[in-house]
């Protein structure tokens, strides 16, 4: 059992409700610091680890998971103004909480508080404010954030009038104006079009361009030339202004990369760039990460007629003892999703994760489930959006390497070549030199494997990796020797967690996963949540009547992770981040197990065969329309060549049911079964209908007879008949 860095202990003994998290272990393993987060003000207690450790055995104290300031923060939709306060706090902050462990002794700490003061000009308890809250809620940049759901309208823009707004100028008697919407508009314009260019013109330059576009009226002519007549001042802003909301806003990637070049900036400008051989203090100081595809191919698990390519590789690797903490096999990438699925696997359960292949194995022989301190990369799906959340929400720094230097994560990249140099021998189907040479062999035809096989093939590379490979070429230090400790991963990692911990995290893998996930907004309509014309289900929203109040009071939007991989369920974020809520698809029976890329590709060739079909669905519509005409106009011809005998409008009313009677009799004849009889039923000829006429007026009159005389009449007719 050990201690990690953010866990939170819960004390069983103590009247009052306390939680502690840890905040810093040394290297020894012997001192930790940790503070109370539910305190008001709290200050850092140094501890004794085993005195910890001894507490948890007896269980006088134990370890939760659920940490009560866990948020989801979604960094796309963050209010600009909350960054800023983010921001500005860590600023204050940073150099000292980096300070560590001088910053949780009371001497040490007074003297940072005090250089912090002096430098930003802040007073101590907002310093100690800021402390507090990073301590308290997990020791990352977003729980500086304002509280603004307990707040009012804090946060909201002021509302502009005719007062001017800000200090009053004191040099001129110029007013000036207030920066409305409508002015910060024309800022973004000018700085697009005279700051961010390849001229490089100053920003006084870009001001001034500004004022001759946009604040001039009318224009005047000098020696022949037309010169704008700028508005009053008054009617201006003033370059302060100009130069403020500059600052505000300010991108500094797209302000290097428009005025210098992308290119320039991803070499020079970048704000974090790594080496592989960086001095790493211990186990989850960097882990480096990095895709390849595997040069073997592959079966399909279900028909193996099929091949289906070369999988992709994804690996990821704690720097200080080699030890590989991640994998990832599959056919994504290589792309945010195979990554995604690679940084998921750190944080796993390897028990867990090998018996899904078939593999047993203890908690000793893969002990790694932690999140690092900083996350080495070769740019691509590191440079997404995507990655705000690891370094916002998850607090893992991301370093990428410049272009064309793969050799500064060289610790990975070593790995896949001891990784083929393992499996080349041994798998069907894998590349050789003489691949796609004239007259060499086509290995494709070789596959046997299929891509769950080869992912058991992987795993036990690992296996092997991290608990026998001998690693010839590394630099033990001399404690290491002197404890002889054998270069082996895992020796080096044990050794490592319990002589130099401090770095690895611990966080629940199903919050891992979700703020790894992509987000977007789902509809909760009467039908269900909708999402990409899929409708899902959820106990809260029956527990709660959602369906009910979409259809009485209107739908709303709710935010939703999902996985493209597979569209059966998708997470509603709950609690102000703190949880999630699973949803299920309903009554789409053709869109189970199915990746979104096959469900909007689906959807859009239904499309296409409607869109293809309409012109001759409408084709047969106004034939079917012309046909019907035709009957109608047939039936009117008729009745105009064949008179029916005059009768009232009651009279054809009245003897609805007696005709509908005979009507049926009539059709019995012609509709009876007749086995081995050749007929064909042909239309009733003019005499026929004549007859037909004629009885039908014979009807009519008897329909002027009351019932019961009508059958006396009928019975009577019959008895006639029979003495005949």
């Amino acid at each position: 059992m050990n201690l990690a860095v953010n866990e939170l202990l819960k004390h069983k003994i103590t009247d009052k409700n306390q939680i502690e998290r840890v905040l810093w272990i040394d290297e020894e393993n012997i001192t930790a610091v940790t503070i109370d987060v539910l305190s008001s003000n709290p200050l850092p207690q140094i501890k004794n680890v085993l005195l910890i450790l001894d507490q948890i055995e007896s269980g006088l104290i134990e370890k939760i998971s659920e940490d009560p300031y866990f948020r989801l923060i979604d960094e796309d939709k963050l209010d600009n103004k909350h960054k800023i306060i983010r921001d500005t706090a860590w600023d204050i902050i940073c150099d000292a909480v980096s300070c560590e462990p001088n910053i949780y002794y009371r001497e040490e700490r007074g003297t940072l508080i005090q250089k912090i003061m002096e430098k930003h000009s802040v007073t101590k308890s907002l310093v100690y404010k800021y402390l507090r809250k990073y301590w308290q809620r997990g020791k990352n940049k977003n729980t500086l954030l304002p509280d603004y759901r307990n707040s009012g309208g804090k946060g909201k823009a002021k509302t502009i009038g005719q007062k001017k707004l800000g200090r009053p100028r004191t040099r001129t008697e110029i007013q000036g104006i207030n920066v409305d919407a409508e002015t910060k508009r024309i800022f973004k314009v000018a700085l697009n079009k005279f700051y961010y260019t390849a001229k490089k013109n100053p920003l006084t330059t870009a001001y001034e361009l500004m004022l001759k576009e946009f604040y001039s009226e009318g224009s005047r002519f000098e020696d022949g030339i037309e010169k704008p007549i700028l508005k009053d001042a008054d009617e201006w802003p003033s370059f302060s202004q100009f130069k403020y909301w500059y600052y505000k806003e300010l991108d500094l990637e797209k302000t290097i990369s428009a005025r210098k070049g992308k290119k320039n900036y991803e070499l020079k400008h970048r704000k974090i760039l790594g080496k592989s051989d960086a001095e790493v203090m211990g186990p989850g100081a960097k882990y480096q990460i990095d895709a390849t595809v595997a040069d073997v191919y592959l079966r399909s698990r279900y028909n193996k007629n099929w091949i289906i390519g070369r999988p992709v590789v994804y690996v990821v690797i704690d720097v200080y003892s080699r030890m590989i903490v991640g994998i990832y096999v599959g056919l994504e990438g290589p792309s945010w999703l195979g990554a995604m699925m690679a940084l998921a696997n750190t944080a796993c359960d390897k028990v867990q994760f090998c018996s899904e292949y078939g593999i047993n194995i203890s908690e000793q022989d893969w002990p790694c489930r932690y999140l690092p301190d900083a996350i080495l990369a070769d740019r691509g799906e590191m440079e997404s959006k995507k990655v705000n959340t690891l370094i916002n929400a998850l607090h893992i720094r991301i370093e990428n390497t410049p272009p064309y230097r793969a050799d500064w994560k060289g610790i990975v990249e070593q790995c896949f070549r001891t990784l083929n140099t393992k499996t080349k021998p041994f798998l069907p189907g894998f590349i050789d030199t003489d691949f796609r040479q004239r007259g060499g062999k086509d290995y494709r035809l070789d596959a046997k494997l299929t891509l769950p096989e080869f992912t058991e093939v992987i795993i036990r590379c690992v296996l092997y990796h991290n608990n026998i490979h001998w690693m010839e070429n590394f630099n033990r230090d001399e404690i290491m020797i002197a404890g002889d400790v054998n270069p082996i991963p895992r020796e080096l990692w044990n050794w490592g967690i319990a002589n130099r911990s401090g770095f690895l995290r611990v966080i629940n893998d199903d919050i891992v996963k979700l703020n790894l996930m992509p987000t977007e907004t789902a509809t909760v309509t009467e039908a269900g949540i909708k999402l990409k014309n899929l409708r899902y289900n959820c106990d809260i929203a029956m527990k709660e009547h959602w369906f009910e109040k979409a259809r009485n009071k209107g739908s709303w939007k709710e935010e939703i992770s999902y996985d493209p991989r597979n569209m059966d369920s998708i997470y509603i974020r709950t609690d102000n981040g703190k949880n999630f809520e699973k949803c299920y698809l309903i009554n789409v029976e053709r869109y189970r197990n199915k990746t979104l890329d096959e469900i909007i590709y689906l959807d859009e060739s239904e499309k296409c065969k409607k869109q293809i079909k309409t012109e001759s669905t409408l084709q047969g519509k106004v034939n079917l329309f012309a046909e019907i005409e035709d009957i109608v106009s047939r039936a009117e011809k008729r009745d105009v060549q064949q008179p029916i005998s005059a009768i009232s409008d009651i009279q054809k009313v009245k003897g609805i049911r007696n005709n509908r009677g005979y009507e049926k009799d009539r059709n019995r004849k012609s509709e009876h079964f007749d086995l081995g009889a050749k007929t064909s039923k042909v239309n009733p000829t003019n005499k026929n209908i004549a007859d037909i006429i004629s009885m039908a007026g014979q009807r009519i009159e008897d329909d002027d007879l009351g019932e019961m005389d009508y059958l006396l009449k009928k019975q009577k007719e019959r008895l006639e008949k029979k003495d005949e």
